[in-house]
C-alpha cells in the first residue's frame, strides 16, 4: 500500500471518526443538558410544590389551631378575668389536645407566669431558666407567632415542634403566650414519607442555614454550610426566596431545590441525584460510538476493496491493453529487461516470438472493425491457452503480437509456436452467425551472448519478414 493510499486512508478514518464521534457527543449534550433542564426546571420544582402543599396540610394545620386558640375570647377572657379557675383553662387545654391530636398544648401567662398545661400547672416560667428562654423570645417577637424545636417542658425526654403564638387582651396589650405541640418523630415519619414517595431527599433549614427538620437519617450536616459540594452554594440559597441548582457529591451530580416556607420562616429543601436517565443517556453514547466505531469499519472495508479494485483497474488499463488483456509495450519492456538480467545472470536461454494476422485488413474491410477487435480478442485468448503460464504476451502494435518466454531455447519456442499457429488454423471465430478464418505468420529467435534487446527483436522480427515471404501461415526462427 502506497504512502498516498496510507495517508487517503488515515484521513478518511479522521474524518469518519470525527463526524460519528462529534454527532454521538452532541446528541449526548443535548439529551443531557435536556434532562436537567427538565429536572431543574420542571422535575424538582415540581415535586417541591407538591410538598410544599403537603406541608400545608400537615404543618399549617398547628399554625392554624394556634391562632385559633390565641384569638378564643374564652382564653383571653379568663385570662383578664385574673386566671379564677385554673380547672377551666386545663380542661379547655385537654380537649383541644385531644380534638386535634396534638402531643401537648398549653398557655402561659403574662401575668402570673404559670405554664398551663392538659396536665395541670407544670411551673412558673423564669428568665433565669435556660428551658423557658422560648418564652421571653415570644414576648419580644415582633411577628405574631413562631415555629420551634424544643424539649417539652412537661416531658423533658420528648423534643416537640412547638407553634407559640402571642395572645391579646381587646385592647391588644400582650397577656401570654399559647399553642400546640406536634411530636418530632412524627414529623420525621412525614419526611420520609415525602422521600419515598417522590424518591428525593427533603428536609428543613432555618434562615443561619441549620438543619431544622429531617427524616431519621443522620448524614446530614447540622448546618449546609458544612455539608461538602453545598457549601458553595449556601449563601445563594439562604439570600433567596427560591434557589435551583447543582452541586456534585461523591462524584455525582446533585440536584438542588429550594423554597421558603413564610409561615415557619424556614427553607425547604429537596435534593434529587443523577438517576438512571443519566446512565442511560452515557451508555447510549457509549453503544453509539461503538456501533459508529463499527460502522466505520465496515465503511472503511468496503472503501478498501472499492479503491483496491479501482487500483487493480487502474494498473491494468495503464499496463495491459484494453482489447486483449496483454501487456502493453511500457510494461513489456520493464519486463523484458527483468527477465534478460535474470537469463544472463542464470545462464538461462530466453526466446522470442513475434506473431502477426495474416491479411487482417481484409477481415476488417469484410467484416467490420468490431469483428477484427473481436478476432483479435479471441487470437490473444488462444496464444494464453497454449503458452506457459510464466510466458509474457504482449501487443506490439495493430495485428501484430510478442510473446516471451524465459527459460526456454529457440527449439522448445518452435513447437509452442506452432501450437499457436495450428490451433488458429484449425480453429474459426463464430461472429454473428458469421465464420471468421485467421491464419498467422511467426518469428522467432533464441537470445544469444551477442544479443542486446534491439538485435534479438530484429532477427525474430527478420524472421516473421521471411515467413511472410514464403507465403504465410508458417513458423520461421533466425
Amino acid at each position: 500500500m502506497g504512502i498516498k493510499k496510507i495517508r487517503f486512508f488515515s484521513i478518511l478514518i479522521a474524518l469518519l471518526i470525527s463526524g460519528f464521534a462529534a454527532t454521538s457527543l452532541i446528541g449526548y449534550y443535548v439529551a443531557r443538558d435536556s434532562m436537567t433542564d427538565q429536572i431543574e426546571e420542571t422535575t424538582l420544582p415540581l415535586t417541591s410544590d407538591n410538598i410544599y402543599s403537603e406541608i400545608q396540610r400537615d404543618l399549617l394545620n398547628p399554625i392554624f389551631i394556634s391562632s385559633l386558640m390565641a384569638q378564643d375570647t374564652f382564653v383571653r377572657d379568663w385570662t383578664i378575668a385574673g386566671e379564677v379557675d385554673e380547672t377551666a383553662i386545663i380542661r379547655y387545654l385537654g380537649e383541644i389536645q385531644k380534638r386535634y391530636g396534638a402531643v401537648t398544648s398549653f398557655f402561659v401567662s403574662e401575668k402570673t407566669k404559670n405554664y398551663y398545661h392538659p396536665d395541670g400547672i407544670i411551673k412558673k416560667v423564669s428568665i433565669d431558666d435556660p428551658q423557658d428562654l422560648w418564652y421571653f423570645r415570644v414576648r419580644n417577637l415582633n411577628e405574631d407567632y413562631e415555629v420551634n424545636v424544643d424539649t417539652d417542658t412537661a416531658d423533658k425526654n420528648s423534643i416537640n415542634i412547638f407553634i407559640n403564638y402571642r395572645v391579646y387582651d381587646y385592647s391588644r396589650r400582650f397577656i401570654g403566650v399559647t399553642g400546640v405541640g406536634l411530636a418530632v418523630s412524627s414529623v420525621k415519619q412525614m419526611i420520609s414519607s415525602y422521600q419515598t414517595r417522590y424518591g428525593r431527599e427533603v428536609y428543613f433549614i432555618n434562615s443561619e442555614g441549620f438543619v431544622t427538620l429531617n427524616s431519621s437519617d443522620n448524614s446530614i450536616p447540622y448546618n449546609i454550610r458544612q455539608k461538602e459540594g453545598i457549601k458553595h452554594i449556601a449563601t445563594q440559597i439562604l439570600t433567596s426566596p427560591g434557589y435551583t441548582g447543582t452541586y456534585e457529591k461523591n462524584g455525582r451530580t446533585v440536584f438542588l431545590n429550594s423554597r421558603i416556607v413564610p409561615e415557619f420562616n424556614w427553607y425547604l429543601i429537596v435534593e434529587q441525584l443523577e438517576d438512571d436517565a443519566g446512565k442511560r443517556i452515557q451508555k447510549t453514547l457509549f453503544i453509539n460510538i461503538g456501533i459508529s466505531l463499527f460502522i466505520s469499519l465496515i465503511i472503511l472495508f468496503f472503501a478498501f476493496l472499492t479503491i483496491r479494485g479501482y487500483q487493480r483497474r487502474l494498473e491494468e488499463m495503464a499496463s495491459t491493453d484494453e482489447l486483449t488483456g496483454a501487456a502493453n509495450r511500457q510494461v513489456f519492456d520493464m519486463i523484458f529487461d527483468q527477465i534478460l538480467k535474470t537469463s544472463r545472470r542464470r545462464r538461462e536461454p530466453m526466446s522470442i516470438i513475434i506473431c502477426d494476422l495474416d491479411n487482417f485488413k481484409a477481415i476488417n474491410d469484410e467484416y467490420g472493425h468490431q469483428a477484427g477487435d473481436f478476432a483479435l480478442k479471441s487470437f490473444a485468448d488462444t496464444v494464453r491457452e497454449e503458452s506457459r503460464s510464466s510466458d509474457v504476451l504482449c501487443r506490439w502494435g495493430g495485428d501484430e503480437f510478442l510473446l516471451l518466454l524465459a527459460d526456454c531455447d529457440v527449439q522448445q519456442a518452435q513447437l509452442v509456436a506452432e501450437k499457436i499457429r495450428n490451433k488458429v488454423e484449425s480453429h474459426s471465430i463464430s461472429y454473428k452467425n458469421r465464420e471468421i478464418h485467421l491464419t498467422i505468420s511467426i518469428g522467432l529467435s533464441e537470445l544469444d551472448k551477442r544479443d542486446d534487446s534491439d538485435s534479438l527483436f530484429k532477427r525474430a522480427d527478420d524472421a516473421l519478414y521471411v515467413a511472410k515471404e514464403k507465403g504465410r501461415n508458417r513458423v520461421e526462427k533466425l
